[in-house]
């Protein structure tokens, strides 16, 4: 129950952290995507089921706020949350260059599917400008903010597994 009161908080924290704070720090227009910071973090160090499930969760978040409509953003984040899990069991927390890179990856997927399904589908075939005006700038700048982000969220996670480990050991 602790779990979900904290992820709960750490979603709903990224999510007005992204929308005020960042949204004063932008570069060009460009913030950096949080949401897919904590869905990725949570993906690798939880498993599947946890990044499929603080994915589809942040993504209503930015459906039910941004969104044309509802369940686009919650279906991308929680394929992103869902095959970050997949790398849970080489998760090691002390190693920083596998988040890096899955982060990276997933935030350069996001950008390219958000691309094709909601510009190049209307017809705008600008894909090199807004790959280089768009894509990349937000993976460069959620790679810096992850960079500051990630090892609060991995505290977080070692402070609930310590606790969830501790409840374990009054029950046996």
């Amino acid at each position: 129950m602790l779990r979900k009161i904290i992820v709960t908080v750490c979603i709903i924290l990224c999510f007005v952290l992204q929308c005020s704070v960042f949204d004063s720090l932008s570069f060009a227009g460009i913030i950096p995507n949080l949401m897919i910071v904590l869905t990725s973090s949570f993906g690798f160090m939880r498993g599947e089921r946890e990044g499929l499930v603080i994915g589809f969760f942040c993504g209503l978040l930015s459906d039910v706020f941004f969104g044309s409509f509802l369940g686009f953003y919650a279906m991308l984040l929680m394929y992103i949350g869902f095959l970050n899990g997949k790398f849970c069991k080489i998760f090691y927390p002390e190693d920083i260059k596998l988040p890096l890179a899955l982060i990276v990856v997933s935030d350069l997927s996001y950008g390219i599917i958000c691309y094709i399904l909601t510009f190049m589908l209307r017809s705008r075939f600008e894909f090199a400008y807004y790959f280089l005006h768009i894509i990349l700038p937000e993976a460069l700048y959620t790679i810096v903010v992850t960079l500051f982000l990630y090892p609060a969220i991995l505290k977080v996670n070692e402070k609930l597994e310590n606790h969830e480990r501790k409840r374990a050991q009054k029950f046996v």
